[in-house]
C-alpha cells in the first residue's frame, strides 16, 4: 500500500527519501577490490576463472566472433530489429546536435590566440547488463553518443546468458550502432579488464554503462585510473500532477519505475486530496496483476509514497528538492509549469509523454542522474566521450602589455619563480 503523506510530514519522507543508500558498497567493497586487483595482476588467467565462476563461462576466447553476430542478426526477430533501428535513428538525430566544434577566438588584438581543442577519447569501454535480462536499449544509449563523439575504438562488455551466449537483440543493437569490439565478460572482473587491460581485452580511457553493486563498486575503485559517467542508484520516477490528471495513467507509470528493483522511488506530489485516493486505489487493482509484483509491492511499500501539497507551486519546489531522475508533469498547462524546474535528469510533459518513451525511444539518453544528483550532474551526452584542451597564444606585445599583471599576481602568491618566468622575457 502506497503512503499518502500529509504537509506535516512532507519533511521526513523526502529526509527518508534523500538518504537512502544507492549502493551499499560496505558489503561487497573488499571482494570487489580482490577481483579487480587479481584482473590487473594476472589478466586472462584471472578473467576465466571469474568467468566460469560467475557466469558459468568456460572459454579462452572472450571475443564475439563474426559468426556469433550474423547469427544473432539472422535469427533475432524482424519487428524488434526495425524496432531497434527505428530508437537508434531517433537516438542519433538527437545526439548529433550536442557535437561540439573546436574554437579559436582573438579577444582584443591580433596578437592574442585563444581556444579550446575538442578532440574525441580514442579508447572508450561500454558496460551492457546482461544474463537473465537482455538490454538493447543500453547499447544505443552508450555507444551512439560514443560514436558521434569520434571514438576511434569503442569496446562493448556483456555477460552470457545460461547458454553462453550474448543475447541476439544486444548483438544485433551493438552492430547498429558500430561498436568496434565485443566481449563476454561481465560483474567486477569486466570492468577491471577494461580498466587496466588483459592480454585479450585492450585498456580503455573511460567506461560507461549501469550494473549491479558490483559492476558499480568496481567503477569507483577504477575511476582512479580511467574515466566514468556515474555511479548510478536505482531509478527512480517523479509525478506531478494536479487534479485534472488521469490516475489510472499516473498508477501505470509509478509501477514502471517500481518494477526496476526493490529499492526504486515511485512518488506523485499533488495538491488534490480525491487524485491521491485513486491513484492508490488504482496502484492496488493493477499491481496484483503484474508478473513482478513483488518486486513492485517491495518497492511501493519502502519508496513510494504520494505526497499532498496545498498548491501546484508547492508541488513544483518539492520536485525540485527531490531533484529526480524521471519527472513526469500532467497539469493543465505542462509547457509552463516545466519552466520552474531546475532539477531533474528528464522531463516528460502532458499524458502521452510517459517514461518509457525516452528509456526506449524518443532520443534523449536514458542514463540519467539519480538520488538527487540532477542538481549538479546530466544525462550521459557526446560530451561524455571527448575531452577539451586549451589553446593559449601570445605575441612579444601582447604579453608585455600584460606582464605588469600576471608579476602582480605571481608576487601576491608568493610565487617567484612565476613571476621570474615573465620578466626574464623583458630584461635589456
Amino acid at each position: 500500500m502506497i503512503k499518502i503523506i500529509k504537509e506535516k510530514d512532507n519533511r521526513k519522507f523526502i529526509e527518508e527519501l534523500s538518504s537512502r543508500s544507492t549502493q551499499d558498497y560496505k558489503k561487497v567493497i573488499k571482494d570487489v577490490e580482490t577481483i579487480v586487483n587479481d584482473v590487473k595482476n594476472n589478466g586472462d588467467e584471472a578473467l576465466k576463472k571469474y568467468a566460469e565462476k560467475f557466469d558459468g563461462l568456460k572459454t579462452d576466447n572472450f571475443l564475439v566472433s563474426r559468426e556469433e553476430i550474423d547469427y544473432a542478426l539472422n535469427n533475432i526477430d524482424k519487428n524488434l530489429l526495425n524496432t531497434i533501428k527505428n530508437a537508434y535513428k531517433n537516438v542519433y538525430d538527437y545526439h548529433k546536435r550536442q557535437k561540439r566544434k573546436t574554437i579559436t577566438y582573438k579577444p582584443h588584438n591580433e596578437d592574442i590566440i585563444l581556444g579550446q581543442i575538442i578532440k574525441p577519447i580514442k579508447k572508450a569501454g561500454i558496460y551492457i547488463p546482461g544474463g537473465k535480462a537482455a538490454y538493447p536499449s543500453t547499447v544505443i544509449m552508450n555507444a551512439v553518443p560514443a560514436k558521434i563523439a569520434g571514438v576511434e575504438e569503442l569496446v562493448m562488455i556483456t555477460p552470457v546468458k545460461e547458454d553462453g551466449k550474448v543475447m541476439d537483440s544486444i548483438l544485433a543493437a551493438a552492430m547498429i550502432c558500430g561498436v568496434d569490439k565485443i566481449y563476454k565478460i561481465g560483474g567486477a572482473h569486466g570492468i577491471a579488464a577494461l580498466a587496466y587491460g588483459t592480454e585479450s581485452v585492450p585498456k580503455v580511457f573511460k567506461i560507461t554503462g549501469p550494473g549491479n553493486i558490483y559492476v558499480s563498486a568496481a567503477k569507483k575503485i577504477v575511476s582512479e585510473m580511467v574515466g566514468i559517467d556515474m555511479i548510478a542508484g536505482p531509478s527512480e520516477i517523479l509525478i506531478v500532477a494536479d487534479k485534472n490528471a488521469n490516475p489510472k495513467y499516473i498508477a501505470a507509470d509509478l509501477i514502471s519505475q517500481a518494477e526496476h528493483d526493490e529499492m526504486a522511488a515511485s512518488i506523485l506530489v499533488t495538491d488534490s486530496y480525491k487524485l491521491a485516493e485513486k491513484v492508490s486505489e488504482y496502484l492496488e487493482i493493477m499491481i496484483d496483476k503484474m508478473p513482478r509484483k513483488e518486486i513492485i509491492s517491495k518497492s511501493i511499500d519502502n519508496y513510494g509514497g504520494i505526497i499532498l501539497t496545498d498548491s501546484l507551486n508547492e508541488s513544483l519546489e518539492i520536485a525540485n528538492e527531490i531533484a529526480p531522475e524521471h519527472l513526469e508533469i500532467l497539469t493543465v498547462n505542462p509547457f509552463e509549469d516545466y519552466k520552474k524546474v531546475d532539477n531533474a535528469g528528464a522531463i516528460f510533459l502532458g499524458e502521452y509523454s510517459p517514461e518509457p518513451v525516452g528509456d526506449y525511444y524518443a532520443g534523449p539518453n536514458h542514463t540519467l542522474p539519480t538520488n538527487g544528483t540532477s542538481k549538479f550532474s546530466s544525462p550521459l551526452s557526446v560530451d561524455d566521450f571527448i575531452k577539451k584542451t586549451s589553446l593559449i597564444y601570445y605575441s612579444k606585445e601582447s604579453l608585455r602589455d600584460s606582464k605588469d599583471d600576471i608579476i602582480r599576481f605571481a608576487e601576491n602568491e608568493g610565487l617567484t619563480g612565476h613571476a621570474q618566468s615573465i620578466k626574464i622575457r623583458f630584461k635589456e
